[in-house]
């Protein structure tokens, strides 16, 4: 491995919300490993964030593990707060937070709904609002946000999914043409069928037009988008801003 000051996010610290398993776990790792003091964050998932803090300082990176609820506002400021107390700064958010699950748009009442909504979309809000200061004192930003293929294909059995999802497209756009003067960056990556073990949240991945076909013949890994999301956050990554990057084997074809 190459020495922590030739790694080009060394001295940047970020934030990857949801980060106990799946795609905000790979992200991390990844992220740690170009230099990053990595802040792995869940909301109740102690034992697995540790694990992956653990892992990181394992291959010679700067981790901190957080837990808390970004669907309360005070929560939400209380992480970045802790961030900024411990580093100084916060240079890198990767929105991946989400809870998801399946219903009949029938049998969907709005309790469901909001609690879907609140994690994704106003998560997403909660926690960015309380980042950019800190990303704007510094000049540099990189916002990315895990979005989904339901918002762009359609899905059965997940509206609420697909709602929140879509709603993250149009916060993802905005904040790239608010900021992208000084310096920050901000785009959405959007997973198709990635494989592995999901959580109890995620659902069987609902019924999407043309059964899901996969024109590679199989389904991701959640690495395949943490290289996205790594991609979008290096340095490298200023000319590319409110755009949406499909990850999914040719699942949906803009």
């Amino acid at each position: 491995m190459s020495s922590a000051d030739s790694r080009p996010l060394a001295g940047k610290v970020a934030l990857v919300t949801g980060s106990a398993r799946r795609i905000g776990r790979e992200s991390a790792l990844l992220l740690a490993r170009e230099g990053a003091h990595v802040v792995v964050h869940a909301r109740s998932s102690r034992e697995e964030i540790e694990a992956v803090a653990a892992e990181i300082r394992a291959g010679g990176g700067r981790a901190t593990a957080l837990l808390a609820d970004i669907t309360v506002e005070a929560e939400a400021q209380g992480l970045v707060d802790a961030i900024l107390g411990e580093t100084g700064r916060l240079d890198i958010l990767v929105n991946n937070a989400a809870i998801r699950g399946e219903k009949p748009f029938t049998e969907l009442d709005l309790a469901a709904f909001r609690a879907v909504y609140s994690v994704i979309v106003e998560g997403a809000f909660l926690v960015t609002r309380a980042a950019v200061p800190a990303m704007l004192k510094n000049g540099f930003g990189r916002i990315v946000t895990i979005g989904g293929v339901s918002a762009h294909s359609g899905v059965s059995h997940r509206v609420h999914v697909a709602t929140a999802k879509a709603a993250l497209v149009g916060f993802t756009k905005a904040l790239a043409i608010e900021f992208g003067a000084q310096g920050i960056t901000a785009n959405i990556v959007v997973p198709g069928r990635i494989g592995g073990t999901r959580s109890r949240t995620s659902g069987a991945g609902g019924a999407f037009p043309g059964g899901g076909y996969l024109p590679v013949g199989h389904e991701g890994a959640p690495r395949n988008v943490a290289e996205i999301v790594r991609t979008l956050a290096l340095p490298s990554g200023d000319f590319i801003t409110g755009q949406t990057i499909h990850v999914n084997g040719g699942m949906y074809l803009p």
